[in-house]
């Protein structure tokens, strides 16, 4: 590769880097729940009363099983994506080599 394609690289990196860290080091004391939490304290401001009406059909027993989970879907995504675009590449490259 070229010299300019490495260090496009590598400041892409760098800057997907700062944009993980720079949140964790500056925000404080703050508590990182996901969407479902949320949704659930709104509804209950909204209508104290409200009674869900459907049930996870699966109950894990405990938050590192959906930590897992969650993981292993990630994953899984970034192999489809990392396949999809090594596939492209490298078509790409092999068509290149037919055509010469």
């Amino acid at each position: 590769m070229k010299k300019t394609t490495w260090i496009t690289i590598l400041i892409l990196v760098l800057l997907c880097a700062v944009i993980l860290i720079f949140p964790l080091m500056t925000i404080r004391d703050s508590e990182f729940g996901g969407a479902d939490g949320a949704a659930e304290e709104a509804i209950a401001q909204i209508d104290p009363e409200y009674e869900p009406w459907a049930e996870s059909l699966i109950e894990l027993p405990g938050g590192e099983t959906e930590s897992l989970l969650f993981c292993l879907q990630t994953a899984l995504g970034a192999l489809v994506i990392g396949f999809g675009f090594g596939y492209l590449v490298a078509r790409k490259k092999y068509r290149a080599e037919e055509a010469a």
